[in-house]
């Protein structure tokens, strides 16, 4: 081809190259593909055109279009830079709904609390405790009321604070996974203490002084709160409205984008406790300096949070949110003839749990609903007697014995033995029917009996070790736990007694005891995980939020509030029965494929043979 039709043939797409290097078009798809295409002309014009100018006017081309696909390329500190001046603005503009709800609920909570410290001056005592209470007035009486924030060394508090502030954020979010109503509750009971709070410092005359020291450090510390509760509800909104998405992959976006705002607001926390425990003390600052301080902090949380998010929305962001690309949700089948890690036994166990959540969800509800029925008509003592709620940090983990062996209910461990055994015979039926593919044998009701007797043993001996009086009872039947459940799921499948089951057990685990320990290890640290997650301290307070706000004898709602508590706290019980049972179950297929491995023998014995599928010969 001659150059002059070389060059008729390409320059109107070359001009229009030109012009959109000239706006600085940043799409890399378009890019891309403009590069490729100009690099092929280039290609040719050196072959046929090596010494005329249109090979020296396509080199320029081409690199300028270079320059603009990896001139944007980022580099670690350009990608956190990026992640604060324009991804999070854009996560905190996209979720702006989330942040209006967590604000509205905020201060409404607030109101409540100030109105209901007005009508009941003793309202302050019921959320912030008789001793803080106490000694807050003693302060005042001594004309120090903010002497609180003077006790402790300056880094000793900065660092607790942080702390505490980051477990009640980080717990706030993670309760929006309940769709959305533990966030909404976090919110509930922090507004309505902050509320009481300030009013009770009003009441005392010494709001001012109170306003302007709490704030201080309050303004970042509450607004990150209520940010955090936004994040919440971000998340939870993803099983709450999953749109066209399944709930699974709504949940997923939905997740990554409220973590996202949460690391976000972590360098606010240690900033607010930096402040508090360096700041708040010098209560002698001449009220306009701390009242500018104040306002600089609110002006920062709204400029950032609010007016930027908007700022950029309308200008346009620059970062596009891959967490939105969500592969298909894919419903797979599991292999039981593979030796797995513990990672991959426990991946299984959430799919089997994911795939009959509903039948889990049910059995456990029943449990907890029998359990707390029981207890509340045969128990000795009113509720809130027999047993303990304690709202400090690991409070309900602490005090899960009292749920096996109770003083008040003589009958408890026949309670326990009767309910947990009929709830394992449940779960190992779900494990086996998915291990046939949902086709169980059938079976006469002897044989169910006989099902039903070998999951008793047990069950039986790990309840009666939970009901003794052994210090060391919890540890005991932790090195215990993966015997008994081995022994439990063997006694089902193989429908064998107790004795060889167990001894069965015990020679599968013995040379696998590193694998047992571990997953022994990760299953319960989820366990305690899901207790922390969901710790009955925080449950108390809604459901004493309730009682206040319903007119019926107090020894009544004593027993409703108690009563549901105990509930919540067995249903908990069971989603983590439920946990170790699958884990367990499937580390019983691993291994005995390491030490018998029925599936290698099966290959082995297929090597050579025919199949023939629909007249076409297969092989085996």
């Amino acid at each position: 081809m001659r150059e002059t039709n070389f060059i008729n043939q390409n320059k109107e797409k070359w001009k229009e190259y030109e012009e959109m290097l000239d706006r600085k078009a940043t799409d890399p798809d378009r890019l891309n593909r403009l590069f490729v295409q100009i690099t092929d002309d280039l290609s040719y014009s050196r072959t046929f055109y090596p010494n005329r100018s249109v090979r020296v006017y396509l080199n320029n081309l081409a690199q300028q279009i270079f320059y603009n696909i990896y001139k944007n390329k980022k580099s670690p500190l350009g990608r956190i830079t990026s992640f604060w001046t324009d991804e999070l603005p854009r996560l905190v503009y996209e979720s702006r709904s989330a942040f209006r709800v967590a604000f509205a609920v905020f201060i409404l909570s607030m109101l409540i609390g100030a109105f209901s410290a007005e009508m009941d001056p003793e309202f302050p005592r019921v959320i912030l405790g008789d001793s803080y209470v106490d000694m807050t007035i003693q302060n005042i009486e001594t004309g120090d009321p903010m002497a609180v924030y003077k006790d402790k060394s300056r880094f000793g508090m900065a660092l607790g604070i942080t702390a505490n502030n980051l477990y009640v954020a980080f717990l706030t979010f993670l309760l929006g996974a309940f769709f959305c109503i533990g966030a909404i509750g976090i919110l509930v009971n922090n507004g309505i203490m902050v509320g009481s709070f300030q009013h009770f410092f009003y009441d005392k005359g010494v709001f001012q002084e109170s306003f302007l020291t709490i704030w201080t450090h309050g303004t970042l510390e509450i607004s990150a709160i209520i940010i955090a509760g936004a994040a919440g509800i971000t998340m939870g909104q993803g099983l709450v409205f999953p749109g066209t998405l399944s709930r699974i992959q709504a949940f997923q976006i939905s997740a990554r984008r409220g973590l996202k705002i949460m690391i976000g607001l972590v360098p606010i926390f240690i900033a607010a406790g930096f402040i508090e425990g360096y700041l708040t003390r010098y209560t002698e600052t001449p009220d306009i300096v701390r009242l500018m301080f104040i306002l600089l902090c609110l002006f920062f949380i709204l400029g950032y949070f609010v007016f930027y998010p908007v700022k950029k929305a309308r200008e346009g962001f620059k970062t596009d949110l891959k967490d939105t690309r969500i592969p298909p949700t894919q419903d797979l089948s599991i292999n039981y003839n593979r030796i797995k890690s513990s990672g991959d036994i426990l991946t299984d166990a959430f799919s089997i749990i994911r795939k009959n959540l509903s039948t889990i969800l049910k059995y456990s509800a029943g449990v907890a609903s029998l359990y707390a029925f029981i207890v509340s008509v045969i128990s000795k003592l009113p509720l809130n007697e027999a047993f303990s709620f304690p709202t400090e940090f690991f409070g309900a983990f602490k005090h899960l014995g009292q749920y096996f062996h109770n003083e008040s209910i003589f009958l408890i461990p026949i309670i326990n033995i009767v309910l947990y055994s009929a709830f394992f015979y449940f779960l190992m039926q779900i494990l086996i029917w998915d291990f046939r593919g949902k086709t169980p044998v059938k079976q006469n009701i002897k044989t169910h009996v006989v099902s039903f007797l070998n999951t008793l043993i047990p069950v039986t001996i790990g309840c009666l070790i939970l009901a003794t009086d052994l210090s060391f009872k919890g540890l005991l039947l932790f090195f215990l736990a993966p015997f008994l459940l081995m022994t439990l799921f063997i006694s089902q499948k193989e429908n064998s007694n107790f004795f060889f089951a167990l001894t069965r057990g015990i020679n599968l685990m013995k040379k696998n005891l590193g694998q047992v320990v571990s997953l022994l290890l990760l299953v319960s640290v989820l366990g305690i995980l899901l207790f922390l997650i969901m710790d009955t301290s925080v449950l108390w307070l809604y459901l004493k939020f309730i009682g206040w706000n319903f007119s019926v004898e107090q020894s009544t709602m004593d027993q409703l509030v108690h009563g549901s508590l105990i509930y919540i706290a067995i249903f908990i019980v069971c989603l983590v029965f439920s946990l170790f049972s699958f884990c367990f179950g499937l580390l019983y297929f691993s291994l005995i494929e390491i030490e018998e491995a029925p599936w290698l023998h099966q290959a082995v014995e297929n090597i050579g043979r025919h199949q023939h599928i629909r007249g076409l010969e297969k092989e085996g």
